[in-house]
């Protein structure tokens, strides 16, 4: 079943917002290079469009009522946006979830050590990466540094043109004939994935001084963040490529940028919930942390930040009773919104043609993912597969339908099974990617757009 590319669809009025869609989305993506920088940019939007944080509402005992904008932040890291809804919740959500984390380095609780007179950072990768990627590119440090004193300090140096940069090395090709002899997987081990960043000692030290290059960094971080050594334990700090995304092709036609699995979904998400009128059913953006790895920990989608922030909503409205918690959850539908597999042509092996993704061809789901054989698959219903097809193809919202890779080659997994736990319908929806997981990520700004398109009438015609 072939599907037409979407580009040759468009009138000017459609390409112009395509256009301004696509500008907003590069400004978000920019701006959030890292799960807590998402969330920023999400409440301030939310703010902007009338949201109220679900703590003031608690601490004041607000009733909520139809009509009401609510956010609730996990952490710094996960945020959950509310538009409640004229019918009661417990007859369900219109959900959409994204996660907010990408592949990644990861500076380590006691990093700082000098080598032959280079300071380096000790590091730890994040999530799914082929790590020879990573080397020999302009990195950035983004993240937060938490004192003693309960002062929180953001660091973010450089994404500014006046900022220095930072690298992690390869070696050269004259001597690397054995390095060429390894495999992919082997070209570079991941404890050498650590990051130089200076090679100038302390002024004033004297030759013979040990470790004064070491020194020497201590000084500027303290000078500039007012930073010891000690303070590495308590912060969170990711190496992340440098420069902003940009148009790519000719024809501008193409998205590059880091981190677009999948901030791609995520903010196409959060354009649409702060977008979409109030309706009968209440609806949800869900973007989260962790997906990366295994959605674990406090701010990843099995805990429960998101069942608790629906709860404290019912409470609100007068209702504590936890089985109006369970219905509201188990009458929910959701579109489980991560990134998919675009056919690659100069890898056509990895691919089957007929159930791949598209560039130019619309919103992608996977009725199913997992692997081998579907395991750790969430497969969604064929009553709710229809009911979604009519809900896009009611504003005209192109889509495909595609799996992620050859049988027995491809797979991989989202938050879908996760929520699906509660009984809701879900299915995983996206945008089709080239690079995946590569420190730049390609995606079609035509797909953007109707990613945008297709979460708006998913939230308002389900």
């Amino acid at each position: 079943m072939e599907r037409a590319n979407v580009w040759s669809s468009y009138n000017q009025d459609q390409i112009a917002e395509l256009e301004a869609t696509n500008a907003l989305y590069k400004h978000c993506l920019d701006e959030g290079k890292t799960e807590r920088e998402c969330v920023k940019v999400a409440v301030r939007m939310a703010k902007e469009k009338g949201y109220q944080d679900i703590r003031d509402l608690i601490k004041n005992q607000t009733p909520v009522k139809a009509g009401d904008k609510i956010y609730a932040v996990c952490m710094d890291k996960s945020v959950s946006l509310f538009q409640i809804g004229k019918k009661p919740l417990e007859e369900g959500m219109n959900i959409l979830g994204a996660h907010i984390d990408s592949p990644r380095i990861d500076v380590k609780q006691n990093p700082l050590y000098e080598s032959e007179e280079f300071a380096y950072l000790d590091t730890h990768y994040y999530g799914g990466i082929k790590k020879y990627q990573w080397l020999t590119m302009p990195l950035a440090i983004h993240g937060v540094v938490a004192k003693t004193n309960g002062e929180v300090v953001d660091v973010c140096i450089g994404e500014s043109e006046e900022d220095p940069v930072f690298a992690v090395t390869d070696l050269l090709p004259h001597l690397a004939a054995k390095q060429m002899e390894q495999k992919a997987n082997a070209i570079i081990e991941g404890e050498k994935l650590d990051v130089i960043i200076g090679n100038r000692p302390l002024e004033g030290v004297s030759e013979d001084e040990k470790e004064a290059v070491k020194k020497n960094m201590l000084a500027i971080l303290e000078e500039r963040y007012g930073m010891t050594e000690e303070d590495f334990v308590s912060a969170e700090l990711e190496i992340v490529p440098a420069g902003k995304s940009r148009d790519m092709g000719f024809d501008r036609s193409m998205v590059m940028g880091y981190g677009q699995d999948d901030r791609v979904c995520g903010f196409t998400s959060l354009f649409a919930m702060l977008d979409v009128e109030a309706g009968d059913r209440t609806t949800c953006c869900i973007l989260v942390d962790k997906e990366e790895i295994g959605s674990v920990g406090a701010t990843g989608m099995h805990s429960r930040f998101f069942e608790n922030a629906v709860a404290e909503i019912l409470a609100l409205m007068g209702e504590t009773a936890d089985i109006k918690v369970r219905r509201a959850l188990q009458n929910s539908k959701m579109l489980s919104s991560d990134v998919s597999a675009a056919y690659d042509p100069m890898f056509a092996e990895a691919f089957e043609k007929r159930s791949s993704a598209f560039f130019g061809k619309g919103l992608v789901f996977n009725k199913f993912t997992g692997s081998r054989g579907k395991s750790g698959s969430n497969d969604a219903n064929a009553e709710y597969l229809a009911q979604i097809r009519k809900a896009l193809d009611t504003d005209g919202v192109a889509y495909q339908f595609a799996e992620l890779g050859k049988v027995d080659v491809g797979g991989g997994g989202t938050i879908a099974y996760i929520m699906a736990n509660y009984g809701m319908e879900v299915i995983d929806s996206g945008v089709a990617i080239l690079c995946m997981h590569a420190p730049w990520e390609i995606a079609s700004k035509a797909d953007i757009y109707e990613a945008y398109k297709g979460y708006k009438a998913f939230l308002k015609n389900m």
